[in-house]
């Protein structure tokens, strides 16, 4: 039977409870078990989750907020945030996270658009104006003791409970919407990384996706989540995952690369570890093997947008290079279909673009039914922005955002396919591939190189030579800049916006 159909659920799972009731329950089956574990040692358990989101939640009421009003949350991972957002869909608003890390325009423009009621910062943050109510953190812990709210509203399942904001890459972030029936979709279809009683590390800020509609998901198989301390560091994480025996590991191929470099890493007592996970990018075959071996247990890559929520994932025992070429197969409750320009089907193998289907996908934007229309369609069926193929198993191959590709001598070249394939080389240790002009081939592509740490520095021929065993010859870069490190965006996805600015600046040859 596949690991997506067993473990099954501590909570018995019911579609028809909203995230906030699920609480409630687990509160009282399981109230004693960690809900959450902060890297300064802060804990707080599922009964002292629900006790401090109703305390907080009715001083939210004695505020104002009410049905389909918007708490934002400018704060970083910490149990304050998880309080806040349980606290505000008690009261049927809608919690819009926002990544501490984003520029101070990009903070306004979202304040702008989603009007929130009050805004959650850190102390020391300064806010923009508005007419909202600004709380800062050190106000929070007080209302934690408050007690159960005078009045709640009748649960809706239907009623929007998150906006997720995209990363914001190709222009301004749009917001994802979000409602209970979502997270309970996200919980059914979540896959092997979830079990009963796991203690999970966080890889990304709450405000991103993989937090904000996996709430179902942690309540209802009684997950404890073991939150890394902003900034990421990877001797620090190793040695969190230690003491708290974190069961379940989690991060994007750049920070599994860091944490299996850090010197500290044969010393640390990972044993613990059922599972791992890794997604957002391209992982090597060779990279996939090395966390299998020297992790101690299997390694499953996943895939989804924002807007999707949940999409596909590998299985344990997947081989190595299956994992690294493919992002696995749709998940339980959920469609993947191919298609080409005229909407339908392609054959298995043949590129296309890439839509998905699951009860787990955003509602549409905020306030945005244009954006809205041009990626769900009447049908149902969500476009992701993808283009790749699925085999005859199944399983999909992504190479690239159909937003990243660019045309060399005319030929379309999807970065994701030449990184996948230029990550293989033993002198690679990460690598992100942008377009820069050309006045002769209209655009080539530049491949930003971290070496292999104990290898030779790869040259260009070298890169080209490798890529042109598996590519067309069209594909391979064109100029390579070795760097030390990749920079990241506030997610920690490679920052391409970052290294497009850089390659204006390169010369062919190098």
């Amino acid at each position: 039977m596949s690991p997506d159909l067993i473990a099954p659920p501590v909570i018995v799972h019911d579609v028809d409870i909203t995230a906030h009731e699920l609480l409630e329950t687990a509160a009282a089956e399981f109230g004693q078990r960690d809900a959450y574990v902060e890297a300064n040692g802060d804990r707080l358990t599922f009964g002292q989750w629900n006790d401090a989101a109703d305390g907080t939640a009715a001083a939210f009421l004695e505020l104002g907020v009410g049905v389909g009003d918007v708490v934002a949350l400018i704060l970083p991972s910490c149990i304050d945030y998880a309080v806040c957002y349980q606290a505000a869909m008690r009261l049927g608003a809608i919690t819009s996270g926002i990544n501490p890390r984003l520029g101070p325009d990009e903070v306004a423009s979202i304040l702008h658009r989603s009007r929130p009621y009050i805004v959650i910062s850190e102390d020391d943050r300064l806010v923009p104006e508005g007419e909202h109510v600004h709380l800062t953190r050190s106000e929070l812990a007080p209302l934690r003791t408050l007690g159960r709210p005078a009045r709640l509203p009748a649960p809706d399942l239907d009623r929007p409970v998150a906006v997720v904001w995209t990363s914001g890459t190709t222009g301004a972030p749009k917001g994802a919407v979000f409602d209970h029936r979502s997270l309970a979709a996200v919980s059914l279809g979540a896959g092997p990384l979830r079990a009963p009683f796991d203690r999970r590390i966080s890889s990304t800020p709450f405000a991103h996706v993989a937090y904000m509609v996996h709430l179902s998901e942690e309540i209802e198989y009684a997950i404890t989540t073991v939150i890394p301390p902003t900034p990421w560091k990877a001797s620090t994480v190793l040695s969190l995952m230690a003491q708290e025996r974190v069961t379940v590991g989690q991060g994007v191929p750049s920070q599994w690369r860091l944490l299996l470099d850090a010197p500290d890493f044969d010393a640390t007592d990972l044993s613990h570890l059922r599972i791992c996970g890794t997604g957002a990018a391209p992982a090597s075959p060779s990279l996939i093997q090395e966390m299998q071996e020297r992790l101690g247990c299997p390694v499953v890559i996943g895939y989804a947008s924002t807007e999707s929520a949940l999409a596909t994932g590998s299985l344990p025992g997947d081989r190595p290079e299956l994992i690294a070429r493919t992002v696995g197969r749709a998940r339980a409750n959920v469609r993947i279909r191919v298609v080409g320009d005229d909407g339908l089907d392609v054959p298995s193998g043949t590129l296309g673009s890439v839509l998905c289907q699951s009860a787990a996908m955003m509602r549409g934007y905020w306030e945005d039914p244009e954006a809205t229309a041009s990626v769900l369609h009447a049908d149902g069926w969500l476009d992701t922005g993808d283009v790749g193929s699925l085999d005859q198993e199944g399983y999909l191959t992504l190479i690239g955002r159909r937003t990243e590709m660019y045309l060399r001598g005319g030929y379309n070249v999807y970065p994701a396919e030449v990184e996948r394939v230029v990550s293989g080389h033993p002198s690679v240790s990460q690598v992100a591939i942008v377009a820069k002009a050309d006045p002769v081939l209209g655009q080539v592509g530049v491949a930003f190189v971290v070496p292999t740490k104990g290898e030779n520095e790869p040259t260009l021929a070298q890169i080209r030579e490798w890529a042109q065993k598996s590519i067309a010859n069209y594909k391979a870069p064109d100029i390579v800049e070795l760097v030390t490190e990749l920079p990241l965006t506030s997610v920690g996805k490679v920052d391409k916006r970052a290294l497009t600015e850089r390659a204006r600046d390169l010369t062919r040859a190098r």
